[in-house]
């Protein structure tokens, strides 16, 4: 009765407390599971062995460049569109030139998509659906509208966002590395946020013919080692001082120092993918120019693999405020009742997390308190943990 009194109490203390959002959510579709490698943070992870190299080749000196903006450019938005649907969105014919490395049709893919680098495009004119009610990713690669309201495209993938499955081995996506392209997108909403929570992609002119975990596709004829391999993670520096920039662009570096950016396709030095909006501000953007090649580091990820067949990555608690050792699991379930350390889980552990579910929302690996599997982190999931004891 005492605990129960006590767990009232926190509960009318709830409306004082934000809801910490654990991974990527787009009109209530989750962009992929918390421990997504795209959605786990790598800034305690050491530096690869041949960052020096990449960097040189990528460009030192380069600056980066925002692939996005507002307007247009060349008579095309500037960035990777994406259009949501329902569940009732008819699915309609898609053929490609790469059949044997794409998902077979039929896509929900509206009239109206739009396409990347506008309806006249020569590019990649990739083309992005989310179903949010089956949660599904649809991408498309070179894609054509046929006046049957079919599509014509280079290849396409579809995506289960409930599940961090990937490719099969050596198939390439609508993107070169085989990965989804969705996840790596800068949105603006995400910014006008304050939080970027997953990796960005982006893009290198020069690319060894190998590929890493996570990616699938290899799209080089290069060999040497100087050369980075699609699938690459990098990250801006730890010590790079950040403090000079507007507030929205604060929020793209502090990204890419915790969750950094993965290589996906050959392409301009540094330029970072980011969807179209009209809200963006380009001179701000802009201010991304003054960060230089030199300031990023590859980073190795290879310790965070459970499975080279899935992007699910291994995810590490930190000792939370007010806990007296790291968290831990005892009953090896997947989630981290004992949140104090203390080898077991009690009441204390419930307080613990009440008064630090903030904290935990937002700093540590989400999918280890996410009690009720909705991927965030909330009173809900203290309730459970209460429930447990």
């Amino acid at each position: 009765m005492i605990r129960l009194t006590v767990l009232n109490g926190l509960l009318a203390g709830l409306l004082l407390i934000a809801t910490a959002t654990a991974a990527p959510v787009i009109e209530g579709c989750p962009i992929f599971p918390p421990d997504n490698v795209w959605n786990t943070r790598i800034d305690t992870l050491p530096t690869d062995a041949y960052s020096a190299a990449y960097i040189s080749t990528i460009g030192s000196s380069r600056p980066v460049h925002p692939d996005f903006g507002s307007g247009t450019w060349e008579g095309g938005p500037i960035g990777i569109p994406y259009v949501v649907v329902n569940g009732s969105q008819p699915a309609v014919p898609v053929s490609f030139y790469y059949p044997d490395e794409s998902d077979p049709g039929p896509y929900p893919v509206p009239s109206t998509a739009p396409v990347e680098g506008g309806s006249e495009a020569t590019g990649d004119r990739h083309v992005l659906v989310i179903d949010r009610d089956n949660h599904q990713l649809y991408e498309l690669y070179d894609a054509h509208l046929q006046s049957d309201r079919s599509w014509d495209c280079g290849s396409g993938a579809v995506f289960d966002l409930n599940c961090s499955a990937l490719r099969p081995v050596g198939w390439t996506s609508a993107d070169a590395a085989g990965l989804p392209i969705l996840p790596g997108l800068v949105r603006y909403d995400e910014v006008a946020d304050g939080a970027i929570t997953h990796a960005i992609r982006f893009t290198a002119p020069q690319t060894r013919g190998a590929y890493i975990w996570p990616a699938r596709h290899e799209a080089s004829s290069l060999t040497g080692s100087q050369y980075p391999p699609l699938g690459q993670r990098f990250r801006l520096k730890a010590d790079y001082d950040i403090s000079g920039f507007s507030p929205e662009v604060q929020v793209i570096l502090t990204a890419l120092k915790e969750y950094g950016m993965i290589l996906a396709d050959n392409g301009s030095s540094w330029y970072l993918s980011g969807a179209p909006d009209e809200r963006w501000n380009n001179d701000l953007l802009h201010e991304l120019q003054q960060v230089k090649g030199s300031a990023f580091e590859a980073v190795d990820e290879s310790s965070l693999m459970i499975s080279p067949d899935s992007a699910a990555a291994r995810q590490r608690p930190l000792l939370i405020p007010g806990g007296k050792m790291i968290p831990s699991d005892p009953d090896l379930d997947g989630r981290y009742e004992d949140l104090d350390g203390s080898g077991v889980a009690d009441f204390s552990d419930v307080v613990l997390f009440f008064n630090q579910m903030d904290w935990i929302g937002e700093d540590e690996p989400a999918g280890l308190f996410d009690f009720n599997g909705d991927g965030r982190v909330d009173f809900d999931d203290v309730i459970r943990v209460f429930g447990m004891l």
